[in-house]
């Protein structure tokens, strides 16, 4: 015998409970996606030339990240513009954690404060993780003239632009630097922005510029221990250890002149969502942990605590507030 059919209240009542299930159940947008992440191939723009501390720092953590992941990590040079190019490549790939870049802080967020369209601003990103910090090393090649830093910065004082500087592009912290000495001290030095290191090597060794502010790399302390590259000082507050004998700025005279350390890391498109960013984050934290990335990257780079997303940021809000108003005058 059928059982009799259902009064409409009771229809009604029915179809709400099932609906509030369903709707109960709904997850947000992109979460599923989110959550099962990574299930293809990751592609790591690298916004310098190869060779170079950022593209060892990107294909070191990108092929560990692939190792943990389960997935590939392709790393793609995408030279030119301080990095600008890189940055726009990543943020057109795509908020869903399949593209990411390496960024160079400060120049990544020095970038969007020139006052010109440089196809991104500091909203359209998110930083990840830090992989290196690296100070940077103002050096001249064998037999040059400048016996040490004093003589050089004493000659730029005395002809404003005529000491030709490299750096790694005009918006990085070597560049914001030297243009400090020169509105803050009065010693103005002529920048000449390059790529990378190994366009900087290239132009000091064959005298197309008097100095490098460089990054001091493994690439550049080799050409140290071997004689190529004469240190005359350094940027952090303190002097480095593998550096004993050179002297920093801040001991020279300088002592507003300590932000010229580079911070390589990871970073994606804002609105990548948070689950995605929170694997990459651990992802990296645990690869900094692992001895063969610790000696391939250098012990001497890998920051002593783990830089996550908050403090990488709050890295970046401060130099925001440095090097802004030197940019938009």
């Amino acid at each position: 015998m059928r059982s009799p059919r259902p009064t409409l209240p009771v229809l009604v009542a029915a179809t709400a409970v099932l609906l509030t299930g369903c709707v109960a159940e709904e997850p947000e947008e992109g979460g599923a996606a989110a959550e099962q992440y990574p299930t293809e191939d990751i592609t790591l723009y690298v916004p310098y030339a190869p060779g170079g501390p950022t593209d060892l720092a990107a294909r070191t953590v990108g092929d560990c990240l692939a190792a943990d992941l389960g997935v590939t990590v392709v790393a793609e040079n995408r030279e030119g513009a301080s990095g600008a190019l890189g940055m726009q490549a990543m943020i057109q790939g795509g908020n869903d954690g399949y593209s990411l870049s390496l960024i160079a802080v400060p120049a990544s967020a020095t970038n969007p404060l020139q006052g010109e369209d440089v196809g991104y601003t500091n909203e359209d990103y998110v930083p990840i993780a830090a992989v290196t910090e690296i100070p940077s090393v103002l050096a001249v090649g064998q037999g040059s003239r400048f016996p040490d830093a004093r003589a050089l910065f004493a000659e730029a004082e005395q002809t404003a632009g005529q000491v030709d500087v490299g750096v790694p592009g005009a918006t990085t912290s070597q560049a914001m630097e030297l243009r400090r000495l020169a509105e803050e001290y009065g010693v103005e030095l002529s920048l000449v922005p390059f790529t990378g290191n190994a366009e900087m090597t290239t132009a000091l060794l064959g005298g197309n510029v008097d100095a490098v502010f460089i990054n001091a790399s493994r690439d550049v302390l080799q050409n140290i221990e071997t004689g190529q590259f004469v240190p005359l000082a350094i940027s952090p507050e303190e002097r480095v250890d593998y550096l004993p004998d050179v002297p920093t700025l801040a001991e020279l005279g300088y002592p507003e002149l300590t932000n010229s350390v580079s911070v390589f890391g990871l970073a994606a498109p804002a609105g990548t969502p948070d689950p995605v960013l929170q694997t990459l984050e651990d992802g990296v934290s645990a690869c900094l942990e692992k001895p063969e990335v610790i000696e391939t990257l250098g012990d001497q780079y890998v920051p002593d605590e783990f830089i996550g997303r908050d403090a990488f940021q709050a890295r970046i809000d401060e130099i925001v507030e440095v090097y802004g108003p030197l940019l938009q005058e």
